[in-house]
């Protein structure tokens, strides 16, 4: 399911970034966007050893380290396309977890991919707008206990992409939501996952059909749908999962 927004963006002959490229959902894109033709991807990490995509660019970027993202957006002035895609959860509760875990959530979730964005925007204008996808996930529209702090990073991140959606008129702001998919990510969380190369597929599908929004399986069309009913009718079905 997408939204369409402005024309679609080509990922043939593209310059790509890909934020968290060493694992699990980055290594994906990095390497479908080398298989759908893209003239170039930087991807980056906060240790570039540890990438071992044939192919690539490696770049380290910690996206919290002011420092690194420009320095980033300093090698790499052809990008084209940005993937916003480094994310942490810290199993975080509201009422018990240490607030410093959840700051960090945020730190990365919502003011790493701020950072980034500001920091390519510039080149992103200058070679012709291109476009940005955002990596969210189906808890920016619910909570769920033990990932409460990363539920409320992923609301803000939505916010924030719809708001550089209209910041940046001539760039396409693409986000992607998804549930649970069979990564190191989501190694802890007991239930169905979804395959990471379907979700990857459907988001750079997303861009190239000219997408504001990609909801990626199933539970992303179900959890958007819910928001137009009473709240409860969600939470109960959360619940009932949780027994």
């Amino acid at each position: 399911m997408t939204t369409k927004n402005l024309n679609g963006f080509r990922i043939e002959g593209a310059v790509a970034l890909v934020t968290g490229a060493n694992r699990g959902l980055g290594r994906h894109f990095a390497r479908q966007l080398l298989n759908r033709g893209a003239a170039r991807v930087y991807a980056t990490a906060r240790r570039p050893e540890t990438i071992d995509l044939p192919g690539v660019v490696p770049l380290r970027l910690d996206v919290t380290d002011e420092a690194q993202v420009l320095a980033a957006a300093a090698a790499a002035t052809d990008v084209t396309l940005l993937v916003n895609n480094a994310g942490v959860s810290h199993s975080t509760y509201f009422l018990t977890t240490d607030p410093a875990a959840i700051r960090a959530e945020m730190e990365t979730n919502f003011w790493g991919t701020l950072a980034a964005v500001r920091a390519f925007a510039p080149a992103l204008a200058a070679n012709g707008g291109g476009a940005i996808l955002n990596v969210l996930s189906a808890q920016s529209w619910h909570a769920y206990p033990g990932t409460n702090g990363y539920h409320a990073t992923k609301a803000a991140q939505w916010a924030l992409t719809n708001g550089v959606r209209l910041e940046l008129p001539g760039t396409l702001v693409t986000a992607l939501h998804l549930g649970a998919v069979d990564t190191d990510f989501s190694a802890g969380y007991d239930g169905p996952k979804g395959d990471p190369a379907e979700a990857v597929r459907a988001g750079l599908d997303g861009i190239e059909a000219g997408a504001a929004e990609v909801l990626a399986d199933e539970w992303s069309k179900h959890v958007k749908r819910s928001l137009a009913e009473d709240p409860t009718r969600l939470y109960d079905e959360i619940r009932a999962g949780m027994v």
